[in-house]
């Protein structure tokens, strides 16, 4: 699995103290017809959660990682994943296991999907700093580079259940193979304003021919989108989706 580049954590973490903790700026939590799952704020939003003063104690330094969650239309987590940490972010990494776990209680505004509330599929990386002697948590709502770098007001597509899509989580591929392994496709997608699906490519297979990108593309070829949002508008998009299967077949919908 690729680690983001170290350019790419620096150029994330050098960033006015005075600006908001997370990218989100124009969002409102009544946007309408369609709205992405949002961090939103108070004591039970995740990005309250994290100890980060308890992080700096424990030596935690510069880190960045990246990491997607199930969120019901309650707005409750029940099933979490991190990936694509780099090398120091381990700390990092447990105390947001710890906290996304369903028994801490964070809690995340739910999607909109033509005005209905619906299940989805957060999308986002967190990234730490100490900077003047004070920790500094941010959290992005999307993995995109590019966006990454630039700190662009932009929410990356959810991919969510029920209602006009078709999507019912990930599923272990059929194929028999040898030794049962985790593995990690790349999907590019191309998803309209509307949050349909306009075309779906493998970028990327590990391991290769155990089936995990057959098992991608019969998982997401009959999904619809919350669609991206750049500004607090829904905007088309372009994007990579990195999609995990663990050995074995889980939901993750329920994470079991």
């Amino acid at each position: 699995m690729r680690i983001l580049p170290l350019a790419s954590i620096i150029c994330l973490l050098i960033v006015d103290l005075a600006r908001s903790q997370a990218i989100e700026t124009t969002m409102k939590a009544d946007a309408g017809l369609y709205r992405p799952i949002l961090l939103g704020g108070g004591p039970t939003a995740l990005i309250n959660q994290i100890d980060t003063a308890d992080l700096m104690k424990k030596g935690q330094k510069d880190a960045a990682i990246m990491f997607s969650c199930s969120v019901l239309k309650t707005g409750e987590v029940v099933w979490s994943g991190t990936y694509r940490g780099t090398p120091d972010s381990k700390l990092l990494e447990q105390e947001l296991h710890k906290k996304m776990a369903p028994a801490a209680g964070a809690k995340f505004i739910p999607a909109i999907y033509k005005g209905v509330p619906v299940d989805a599929i957060y999308y986002g990386t967190v990234t730490f700093a100490i900077v003047s002697g004070k920790p500094r948590f941010r959290i992005f709502s999307n993995q995109q580079a590019n966006e990454l770098e630039k700190e662009n007001d932009f929410v990356g597509p959810q991919p969510f259940f029920g209602g006009d899509s078709k999507f019912n989580g990930i599923h272990y591929p059929t194929k028999e193979a040898p030794v049962k392994v985790d593995g990690v496709v790349e999907l590019h997608l191309k998803i309209d304003a509307d949050g349909n699906l306009q075309d779906i490519k493998v970028s990327a297979e590990k391991p290769p021919f155990l089936g995990f990108a057959e098992a991608a593309m019969s998982d997401f070829k009959n999904a619809k989108f919350i669609p991206a949002f750049r500004d607090g508008k829904p905007v088309a998009c372009d994007v990579t989706l990195p999609v995990f299967y663990k050995a074995p077949d889980f939901d993750i919908r329920t994470g079991q």
